[in-house]
């Protein structure tokens, strides 16, 4: 499988704190790549250099389908290719959940009303939320909120979906129903970067899973590889303090 993100010397610093320091990764067409790690190992930096949220070090290259992630005319081009679900939903607290998806494939698209409608209320059912289309974000659970949130990535038809701990912001009980679409979406062939600390899922869903630490890549491997024999000292005490926990 030809890799659809190639990533080369990918360094980020804030001030003297290196966030990550010479990154080398490249992600095969439909993979699904998790990436784990404790707090501060880089893991949301690396995936928001992805699409540009974040800028990274003269030197480095990132590359979507042959595109180059930097400043300029070819941005749109990647950021239309590349969806993104975050932490905090990011929906538009004014607009409909309808209106919330149909906005980006009518504005980037250019996709008709009449057209984005249709695709918005089949996404829904896709994500099981057929029925909050009319209702706004506010008047919704978080886990009603992530899975309009994924529906709206998903809009856009991207080639790559990019999740950012999509759990880490919604009460216990609901962390399952948004891992549930996660897991179906995982199955389709969209290539997937998760960064997450559900550690039972990247083991059920990955492809492969890498594991950060101090804005390093330290070890990268099948799930089995990395749950079951990990090589690294590093990665062993990580998932021994987690998973014990």
């Amino acid at each position: 499988m030809a890799g659809i993100i190639k990533i080369s010397n990918l360094s980020k610093h804030y001030g003297a704190f290196a966030a990550l320091t010479e990154i080398d990764l490249e992600v095969a067409e439909g993979e699904v790549v998790c990436v784990i790690g404790p707090s501060g190992s880089g893991k949301s930096t690396l995936i928001r250099c992805i699409n540009l949220l974040e800028s990274y070090s003269p030197g480095g290259i990132i590359t979507v389908d042959g595109i180059p992630v930097e400043p300029g005319r070819h941005l749109a081009q990647v950021r239309a290719e590349v969806g993104m679900v975050f932490q905090s939903f990011n929906l538009f607290p004014h607009m409909s959940v309808l209106r919330n998806i149909m906005l980006a494939p009518m504005r980037v698209r250019k996709m008709t009303a009449a057209k984005a409608e249709e695709k918005a209320r089949e996404l829904l059912a896709r994500v099981g939320i057929a029925e909050q289309a009319e209702k706004y974000p506010g008047h919704l659970s978080g886990g009603q909120q992530q899975r309009v949130a994924i529906a709206r990535a998903l809009a856009m038809e991207p080639r790559v979906l990019l999740f950012d701990e999509p759990t880490s912001a919604l009460d216990p009980e609901m962390v399952g129903e948004v891992l549930d679409v996660m897991r179906a979406l995982a199955g389709t062939g969209v290539t997937m970067v998760i960064v997450t600390h559900e550690m039972g899922f990247a083991r059920q869903v990955a492809d492969r899973v890498i594991f950060m630490n101090g804005g390093r890549i330290v070890e990268t491997g099948t799930p089995a590889e990395i749950f079951d024999a990990p090589r690294e000292p590093r990665t062993r005490d990580f998932l021994s303090a987690v998973l014990n926990h």
